[in-house]
């Protein structure tokens, strides 16, 4: 890590309930010796107050154009010039607008098209506005820019409805503005990864399906990260609590043969493939055309087992391709999972509980260890979904040297 004592982050704050968490996400950046200046846009002012961003960084807060201040530094150009990273944190659908489309109305907005330094957004907002096309068109071309993002993640938000759109925690999203500001390589730039998400939905008749519990948050956090490292990523997703990340490639399915005929037509183009979907082992044999009727003599269902796609991918490998599994368990974890890595022909297999609170489908945590093929075993401890992400990909590019 290079020192960070002087190195400066532009914090912006926009009007999105999540503003107080910017207080937290200052103290944690002086805390590791980063000056932060503050910038409180003039809807966020209504829901905190400069004077706490001043206390915690003991720098002057900018709230305006115009404001009245005797420091000419505080000048746009002066700031976006000095600024080793803009953070924007919670950032709006507003501001995302703004920046995308080059609108210059207020400080902040101006100098986002100021600045060159890296900019990184923390999204927070309503699940149905998250979702909108433009807002994710909006993400996608800030994206292609070059801008960084980290988050949003999926809970109960202040307007009392569950889905994406929760700002990522403050110290998550200080290390990934600690990662930006220490030069973390773009070291997946020029890599394609292809990852499997979410789960299958095997039809019994046009009402009723076969399923499982995954919520798609595992996938979606391994896609974010490679995003972050500058890949080209493909997520081939079933149905899922959680959409791929703007920015990726994204192919939907729903059954297990939809998945597995999407991931072997793009597999021979990957430079890593990753299955973390939770995909059925079983579908029914024949599926109805019409909805069943109770008849009081209950059903019985003949399943057909689907095919392995990770097995298939891993049969099929190019030289120099990496190939990760993963293995949801409840018992005999480390020995279950070397025995589908030898089975599948993987590089590298991810082993995690899934019968605890913490750690399992849909929970924001998880608890896991990775294999490879050497035998090597690294033990994980309990781990927001992103930073496995995070460990994951560290620990792909060591088997690639």
């Amino acid at each position: 890590m290079t020192s960070t004592s002087s190195r400066e982050v532009v914090l912006g704050v926009t009007g999105s309930i999540a503003a107080y968490k910017a207080c937290e996400i200052a103290s944690l950046l002086v805390k590791r010796g980063v000056r932060v200046t503050p910038v409180l846009t003039e809807s966020a002012q209504e829901l905190v107050g400069a004077a706490s961003f001043e206390g915690i960084t003991g720098n002057p807060a900018i709230t305006g154009m115009f404001a009245p201040d005797t420091n000419r530094e505080i000048e746009h150009i002066a700031v976006a010039t000095r600024a080793d990273l803009f953070l924007v944190a919670p950032a709006t659908a507003n501001i995302l607008a703004k920046a995308a489309h080059g609108i210059a109305d207020d400080w902040l907005s101006t100098t986002l098209l100021a600045t060159r330094a890296p900019i990184l957004f923390a999204p927070a907002m309503n699940t149905n506005m998250y979702g909108h096309p433009a807002v994710q068109g909006n993400i996608g071309a800030l994206r292609g820019r070059g801008c960084h993002f980290i988050g949003p993640d999926s809970g109960v938000l202040a307007c009392k409805t569950v889905g994406v759109g929760r700002m990522a925690e403050p110290a998550v999203v200080v290390h990934a503005a600690m990662g930006l500001l220490t030069s973390r390589t773009q070291d997946l730039a020029g890599k394609s990864v292809l990852i499997t998400s979410g789960a299958n939905h095997e039809p019994i008749d046009p009402v009723r399906f076969i399923g499982n519990r995954s919520s798609g948050k595992m996938g979606h956090a391994i896609a974010l990260e490679a995003l972050e490292r500058g890949a080209r990523v493909v997520v081939v997703t079933g149905p899922a609590e959680v959409d791929p990340p703007a920015g990726c490639e994204i192919v939907r399915v729903q059954t297990a043969i939809e998945m597995c005929d999407a991931v072997l037509e793009r597999a021979p183009q990957a430079d890593i493939v990753i299955g973390a979907a939770a995909v059925a082992d079983y579908r029914a044999g024949n599926p109805l055309s019409q909805k069943r009727k109770r008849d009081g003599e209950g059903l019985t269902l003949a399943l057909v087992e689907n095919p392995d796609i990770i097995a298939r991918v891993g049969a099929a490998k190019t030289n120099g391709q990496i190939v990760v599994g993963f293995a949801a368990e409840t018992h005999d974890l480390l020995q279950n999972a070397a025995a589908k890595l030898r089975k599948k022909n993987l590089d590298l297999i991810v082993a995690n509980e899934v019968n605890t609170p913490e750690s399992g489908f849909g929970t924001e945590t998880v608890k896991a260890a990775f294999l490879d093929s050497s035998g090597r075993i690294d033990e994980q401890p309990l781990l927001a979904k992103r930073a496995l992400a995070a460990a994951l990909f560290d620990r792909i590019l060591a088997i690639g040297k």
